[in-house]
């Protein structure tokens, strides 16, 4: 299969926690219009996506839900799964912790880093906070692919550059500045101002 676009990878994850909210309702099959009211998107956009990844519905039925998540986690996750470290301790950085723990048992948040000397050794989570000297020697032993940014926005470029030299591959940036890395790297960056904004805007225009 060809590499997806972004954005429907986006749409995977969202049917597999769509999904995953079905079966907790003990259903076992779901229409493609009934998923695509789950998300606020049409049937057609669906089908599409389902299409590519070359899933098909009993048509009478509609989709096996099981067997889509199953498809969906063939397609999006790693085979042996991702380690996943964050970097800064902040709140911010606790509150993703704890929030992604356990959500995926492909992507597993080994560590975290910070060099706040009273966050370093305290445990978050389930989850150590090391010193960030000690990034470079975990970021190999903890076989680290991917750092979640949520560092102070002066620290941002610097930390980012710094994880990129000890083979990270993927950042998930939560700063509010914008990075340059290598093509051979992933960025992901989510701007919380921006999204307010644009809320704000669409609330403006409705009143």
């Amino acid at each position: 299969m060809k590499k997806l676009p972004g954005k429907t990878v986006e749409r995977l994850s969202e049917y597999r926690r769509a999904l995953l909210g079905s079966l907790e309702e003990s259903r076992s099959y779901i229409f493609s219009h009934e998923l695509a009211g789950l998300l606020h998107i049409t049937a057609v956009q669906v089908r599409r996506d389902l299409m590519l990844i070359g899933y098909s519905s009993v048509m009478r039925k509609g989709y096996d839900i099981r067997e889509l998540i199953k498809t969906i986690g063939d397609i999006v996750d790693a085979p042996k799964g991702l380690n996943v470290a964050i970097i800064g301790m902040g709140n911010l950085g606790r509150a993703i912790t704890g929030y992604f723990m356990g959500k995926r048992t492909k992507l597993n948040v080994v560590a975290a880093f910070d060099i706040d000397p009273q966050k370093v050794d305290k445990v978050v989570s389930g989850v150590k906070c090391y010193h960030s000297d000690d990034f470079k020697r975990l970021r190999s032993e903890l076989d680290i692919s991917i750092a979640i940014l949520t560092v102070p926005p002066d620290q941002g470029k610097t930390v980012a550059a710094q994880i990129v030299s000890h083979g990270v591959k993927g950042i998930l940036n939560f700063t509010t500045v914008s990075l340059n890395v290598p093509e051979s790297v992933y960025l992901e960056e989510f701007d919380m101002i921006t999204s307010i904004e644009k809320v704000a805007y669409f609330v403006k225009e409705n009143q």
